[in-house]
């Protein structure tokens, strides 16, 4: 009759226990783990079979083999966390006849799978012949422990052989699990013989490729070797390493450059001789990835059309007349040739004029891909040029990783804020500029990363910066210059009723009808909410509208909303800027209005000139630059060395402080432009005669009161223009300036220009 006995079971991923050996393994399931300690509360046995779907979690009685061992709990180690490690000891095969589930964990009825003897002297035979094999096996491989070897050779019965072998040696699950199920010993031993037999096979199989290795190459070439294995290795798996002819076939078909393509198959032949798991192959596995993903003769067609690129530029743009005439131009010559190396464009001006915005708009107007790369800030060389392959996460520098994303060799490359690249420890990046910048040499330029010349010339490069000042001079070379001046109220009007309100209704959800300014309420915004060259705050300003309608059509039962002069400060409060309070409010004595040019625009500088008793001591205030106290110094000289022409005792500078200050003293200021401000305010200053409010200047005094010519005049123009400024002093050799400023501006400015600085006196204060 047969013996049934009740016992926890324990399923194992991967693991096949036999009788007659020590293991020692990990639990943490909460289902392993509840059979565990149902074990320890009654005799520590038990029943353990292999889980047949090892990456499974949640198991059921059929997801576990019938046949397996039962096991004696010998110790029980707590680790992180719950999990348990278990050292037991086998004791005999079992069959599961029953499983059922109790207390969260599957109990199993299991009846002992006793061997069945048959011939001892056939069990005898198959006994030595195995143990014959796995001493070779040991012997020769390594695959057994020396543990596993001194115990196989104790072995006194045929069932503890095939126990044994089966736990030392390195076999598949399924073999290990088909040993334990069978009852037969001499079909046991059968199948461990064929088992070992083919493990022997295997072995004189690696011993013949590694044979025929050593005899076609010198064994002191170890690389060489190496590769050579590999080679056996695959003619023998029938593996015909498809994925590098793919890659060699691709390589091929790209259409590189000789050198280019050299490379890459160099490379790639490289890459063929190592292992997949060898950090050199992944290195050369993403260079050659790069090198097929870099565009190399795959390009855009320009349009054919130039009236067709006019309208684009037109429909995107409301003046920037400059920049659309030399874009013009390079369309039709284009047109024209054929082809013609691209020129390098800077567009330079404050911001929010729309330099980026035209760059984009260039590149839809010719039908071309647009990439855009932002320097500012950029400090390391290796941004432009690359890092070489052989660094730990290499990879191309910007221009070449820009030419991937476009997917073309002529797109338009914009290099935005190169005003604002700096340098350091890691290199200059305007100096790695200057070959791609340079027409005449980037038709070869050089990745560090790609190591071969890649042609750019192709390229349509368009710089962005604020002010040529930071730009060092061989980069500034290199680039056609193109300036883009501040907007007047009246382009900022059709600017916004074209392109802003349109834009921001639709980014707020409005739809057509919903939403409507006026265009006195745009001036308004411009007037009262932004002080700025460009029509960056104008939009933010619309937006904020745009937001405030958005709210109140969700919110109430209204159809539409319409801003205008009667209902903007409801929306969005009093106004920021008082235009007027930018200026004098009346004629003031020691203080002049001057105009000066900044990186965002043009703006007015209020100079105040106080004198006091004291020893001839200047101070000078409002966080000046060298140049703008050279300007201070020079005035003061001209004012002293021509002091009895204005009635004024030389004796007095020689007991009088001069206190010249400019408001705003946190925001540094310099600049050739404010000596005759200065030379103004301290003739004012000591000879009490008011200086005129409605008139401002801007040029720089010489020692015998000549002015000298400035720079900026159209963005200080549209600052006294923005003030209500009607009177403007400008120096006489600037005339020719005043072509560039719109006809709007010079209609309420009255313009006058001087040659020394007794004619600003003249104009400028009143009773000299």
């Amino acid at each position: 009759m047969a013996n049934f006995q009740d016992y926890p079971l324990l399923a194992l991923r991967g693991r096949v226990v036999f009788p007659d050996t020590s293991v020692s393994f990990d639990v943490g399931r909460m289902i392993s783990l509840a059979a565990v300690k149902a074990a320890t509360e009654g005799d520590s046995k038990l029943f353990v079979c292999a889980q047949k779907e090892s990456e499974k979690d949640e198991i059921g009685d059929d997801d576990v083999y019938t046949v397996g061992t039962v096991i004696k709990l010998k110790q029980i180690a707590k680790l992180p966390g719950s999990s348990l490690r278990l050292t037991a000891e086998g004791l005999f095969r079992a069959v599961a006849r029953q499983v059922r589930r109790e207390n969260g964990t599957f109990i199993a009825t299991v009846e002992e799978l006793k061997p069945v003897h048959g011939d001892p002297a056939l069990e005898e035979a198959y006994f030595r012949t195995s143990k014959e094999i796995v001493k070779d096996i040991g012997a020769t491989d390594g695959r057994i422990s020396k543990e596993g070897i001194t115990a196989l050779e104790k072995c006194s019965s045929a069932e503890e052989f095939v126990n044994m072998t089966g736990h030392y040696m390195q076999l598949r699950t399924e073999q290990k699990q088909e040993l334990l199920e069978c009852r037969i010993t001499v079909e046991r031993l059968k199948k461990l013989d064929k088992i070992l037999n083919d493990e022997l096979e295997l072995l004189r199989l690696e011993r013949k490729i590694n044979a025929s290795v050593r005899q076609s190459i010198d064994k002191n070439q170890k690389e060489y070797y190496l590769r050579e294995q590999l080679k056996a290795i695959h003619k023998e798996l029938g593996d015909d390493a498809q994925e590098c002819d793919e890659l060699e076939e691709k390589i091929k078909s790209r259409k590189m450059s000789e050198e280019a393509e050299n490379k890459a198959l160099k490379e790639l032949s490289r890459m063929k001789g190592m292992q997949t798991s060898s950090p050199d192959y992944n290195v050369l596995r993403t260079y050659i990835d790069w090198m097929l993903d870099i565009p190399w003769t795959e390009s855009t067609d320009d349009t054919e059309e130039l009236s067709e690129a006019v309208r684009v530029l037109n429909a995107d743009h409301y003046g920037l007349e400059k920049i659309k005439e030399r874009i013009t131009e390079y369309f039709a010559v284009l047109k024209r040739t054929g082809g013609m190396n691209a020129p390098i464009l800077c567009f330079v001006g404050p911001p929010g004029v729309g330099k980026t915005s035209i760059a984009s708009s260039i590149a839809g107007s010719l039908k071309r891909k647009f990439v855009r790369m932002s320097f500012g800030g950029v400090k390391d060389e290796a941004e432009v040029r690359g890092h070489r392959k052989t660094y730990v996460g290499a990879m191309p520098g910007r221009i070449i990783s820009g030419m991937k994303k476009a997917g073309s060799i002529n797109p338009v490359f914009l290099l935005d804020e190169v005003d604002k690249i700096s340098s350091d420890l890691r290199g200059d990046p305007a100096g790695a500029l200057l070959e791609v910048l340079d027409p005449a040499q980037n038709s070869a330029f050089v990745d560090r990363y790609i190591e071969v010349a890649y042609d750019l010339s192709k390229v349509l490069f368009i710089t962005t910066a604020n002010s040529l000042d930071t730009i060092p001079a061989p980069l500034k070379d290199r680039m056609e210059i193109i300036e883009l001046t501040g907007y007047t109220p009246e382009e900022k009007r059709e600017i916004a009723k074209r392109y802003l309100v349109p834009k921001r209704s639709e980014a707020n959800g409005l739809k057509e009808g919903e939403f409507t300014i006026s265009d006195k309420a745009v001036d308004m915004i411009i007037d009262g909410f932004t002080m700025e060259a460009g029509v960056r705050g104008l939009e933010r300003q619309i937006d904020a509208v745009c937001r405030k309608a958005a709210v109140k059509l969700s919110s109430s039962e209204q159809k539409s909303v319409a801003v205008d002069e009667n209902n903007l400060y409801e929306i969005l409060g009093s106004p920021r800027f008082d235009r007027e309070g930018a200026a004098l409010k009346c004629d003031e004595v020691g203080a002049a209005t001057g105009l000066a040019w900044t990186a965002v625009g043009g703006t007015t500088l209020t100079i105040e000139v106080s004198t006091m008793h004291g020893k001839g001591d200047i101070l000078l205030t409002g966080k000046l630059g060298d140049v703008m106290k050279e300007s201070a110094r020079t005035a003061i000289s001209y004012i002293r060395s021509n002091s009895e022409s204005y009635g004024i005792d030389s004796a007095l500078f020689e007991n009088t402080d001069i206190h010249i200050h400019v408001p705003e003293g946190a925001t540094p200021k310099d600049g050739p432009s404010a000596g005759i401000t200065m030379a103004t305010a301290i003739l004012s200053a000591f000879t009490q005669k008011p200086v005129k409010k409605s008139i401002a200047m801007t040029g720089e005094i010489t020692l015998r009161g000549k002015v000298l010519p400035i720079g900026g005049l159209k963005e200080k123009a549209l600052a006294a223009y923005r003030i209500g400024i009607h009177d403007v002093i400008i120096p006489a050799e600037n005339k020719k300036d005043l072509e560039e400023i719109p006809e709007s501006v010079k209609g309420s400015i009255n313009f006058i220009p001087v040659t020394d600085v007794a004619a600003v006196f003249k104009q400028a204060i009143i009773g000299i």
